[in-house]
């Protein structure tokens, strides 16, 4: 699972550099951006469980929401910036992986889980915890950041 998260970032990274390379600030601007954000919030969201909780159905069943709902934010973002940038074959690819890979821990997580519904506080390491809060915050949320402040100050420039 930790060669499926570091793909899963490095993929994240890359997407946003696919942003970066269409200007997504004036092309496709804020909408997109902040239904990035929410994307990431959801998975965030469910990565900051899988940290805190005991893997047990009750966690699966609270991830399994958590990745059904970032699937849907998923489709409105890419029909949202089909319409307004080019998506090339390669940031399609990349979407793919994004796509696929909370339904991959999910089912690792489904198949590893204790037999009970409930949530069971008991947080990981602290140096996992560590380990995955703080890539995840260099590797996608600072370029998520960068790309929202473009977005809203070509959005403020496009007011004036």
């Amino acid at each position: 699972m930790v060669a499926l998260f570091v793909l899963w970032l490095m993929a994240g990274a890359l997407d946003f550099h696919f942003h970066r390379r269409t200007d997504i600030a004036h092309t496709s601007g804020l909408r997109e951006s902040v239904l990035h954000g929410l994307q990431l919030a959801l998975i965030g969201a469910g990565v900051l469980a899988w940290l805190a909780f005991a893997h047990t159905w009750g966690l699966a069943a609270v991830l399994g929401a958590l990745v059904m709902a970032h699937a849907a934010v998923g489709y409105l973002d890419t029909a949202s910036a089909d319409r307004r940038r080019r998506i090339s074959p390669a940031e399609q690819h990349v979407h793919s992986i994004l796509d696929m890979a909370p339904w991959i821990f999910l089912i690792w997580i489904l198949w590893r889980s204790q037999a009970q519904w409930a949530l069971v506080w008991q947080p990981a390491p602290a140096s996992v915890w560590a380990a995955s809060v703080v890539s995840a915050a260099l590797v996608v949320g600072a370029p998520w950041l960068y790309e929202l402040t473009l977005c809203l100050r070509a959005a403020k420039a496009r007011t004036r």
